[in-house]
This record gives C-alpha cells, structure tokens and sequence, in this order.
C-alpha cells in the first residue's frame, strides 16, 4: 500500500487521506529549511500506518524540529498553542485584547455594557480612531470542535441590544460593529450569517490571509505557550500574572527569575522567544 493512501484519523473522528503537501506546508511555516523538512517528511512517512492520528503525526514532526532548534517547534506548535490558553478562555480573551493592543487600539477586557433589555459583560471592548468595536471569544480547549451558527445568532442578538442602548445614548464614539472570535474554526453556515449580519468572525484561518495565524505571523505576536523550552507549570504561572504574548516576557523578563529559572536556561528561552518575535 501509497504511504500517501493510508487513512489518518484527525481530531474531529473523521478520517482522511494522508497528505505529505500538508505535513510540508506545516513544516515549511515553521522556518525550517528544505533540507530538514525533506528529513522530517522522509521519517514521518516511513512510520505511518493505518488509522495513525493527526495527533501522533505532530508530535513526531514537533519532536525532530525540537532536536534540531527549538524555535522551530515552537512556531510549528502555534496552533496547538492556543488550545493550551484554556482551560478556561480569560487567557484567550486576553490574548485577542493584545492582539489588537499591539495593533493600536485601547482595549478592555470584561467590561460591563448596558443593553436596551439587559446589562452584558463584553469578552473584550476595543477602541481606536474613534470607532468602538465589541468582540465575543467562544474558546474550546480541545480540537476537532468548530463554532457552528448558533454562536454568531447569540452574540449578534447580544450586539444588537449594546447596540440600541449605545446609539440611545449619543456616544461620541461610533460603535461600529459586532465580532466573535474563536480559536477554532466556523461552519460554512456561521460564516453565511456573519456575513449576512454584518457581524465580523475571526477564527484560526478566517477571514482567509487575515485569520489569527496570520495576525499572529504578520505581528510576531505569539501566545507565551507556543516556548518548547518552558513547562506546562512555567506556562500557568506566566498566564496566571497576565503574560500571554511573548513580546510581554521580553519586557518582563523578571517573571523567569520568580520562578527560580537557571541563569542559562532562562538565557535560552529568551533567545528563543527573541526569534519568535522578530522573523
């Protein structure tokens, strides 16, 4: 049997044909060059087997990236990355809020909102040119798992409420639309109401060149668990104090001496997560 025909099982329980253009694509985001992806593609195809997961086909690639430079795996990692944001998704609302903090705007992060009918705690408030956005996050911690239309009828309901009460109230700022963000990805139908609704989605590869992987790339602004030299406890801890980009460790570096990091290993992680946030 084609390697290239065996069946792979991915995160949602659907099975797919194996895809050695996928695996390089992957590969190639990551920085590494083609002698080492020819490497790596070679190693993972010569062990797959039938009904291998997704899964296991990652965690082969990230560990021979890992061996060769860590940031290379961490880059390769940024999808898997944000699912560890969770388990709850303050740290995925905090990461979207510094997102759009990095690109200009004056953000806010649970800010309580007057409706027409109800009062309405807002994931995250963003401010800029005078123009007010309102953005929902619906964050899942496992994969496989995507935002279906129901997520964009409720936020939009919700929009519209803030809305009428802000209009009422003659703000000068303009609030101009509604979003839903997601680390996930939307259905085919959430995406026809969103754009029906004038409600903007944004999920890992939505709106396509402008979904959250490329703001991510485009910025340098990677969530802090994307380090394949930190551990899961060291990861915590930084979100746990506020610290979900890389670029805020580089500013507050001292947080690695709280937590009685190694002089050389800190001095690692942050030569790691320097490349990170400048390529």
């Amino acid at each position: 049997m084609k390697k290239e025909t065996i069946d792979i099982l991915k995160s949602s329980g659907e099975k797919a044909k194996f895809s050695i253009e996928k695996l390089r694509g992957s590969l190639k985001h990551s920085g590494a060059d083609n002698v080492l992806i020819d490497q790596i593609v070679k190693t993972v195809r010569d062990e797959l087997y039938k009904g291998i997961s997704t899964k296991e086909i990652y965690n082969r690639a990230f560990a021979l990236l890992k061996k060769k430079k860590s940031v290379f795996a961490s880059k390769y990692k940024l999808k898997r990355a944000i699912y560890e944001l969770g388990p709850t998704g303050f740290p995925f609302e905090k990461f979207i809020a510094a997102i759009f903090n990095y690109s200009g705007y004056t953000t806010e992060v649970g800010k309580i909102m007057s409706g027409i009918c109800v009062t309405h705690e807002i994931d995250v408030f963003i401010e800029k040119n005078n123009k007010v956005n309102i953005i929902e996050c619906k964050f899942h911690g496992e994969e496989g798992l995507n935002c279906n239309v129901k997520i964009p009828l409720y936020i939009h309901s919700r929009y519209r409420d803030v809305k009428a009460q802000w209009d009422r109230e003659n703000h000068q700022q303009q609030l101009e639309s509604g979003w839903v963000a997601t680390n996930t990805r939307f259905t085919s139908d959430a995406i026809k109401y969103g754009k029906c609704a004038g409600l903007y989605l944004l999920s890992w590869d939505y709106p396509e060149n402008d979904g959250l992987k490329e703001r991510i790339d485009r910025l340098g602004l990677y969530p802090v668990t994307v380090s394949a030299l930190m551990s899961t406890k060291e990861k915590h801890y930084l979100l746990g104090k506020g610290i979900v980009l890389c670029r805020q460790l580089l500013e507050d570096n001292f947080y690695l001496n709280q937590m009685h990091i190694s002089d050389d290993r800190k001095n690692r992680i942050l030569e790691e997560i320097t490349q990170l946030c400048n390529q």
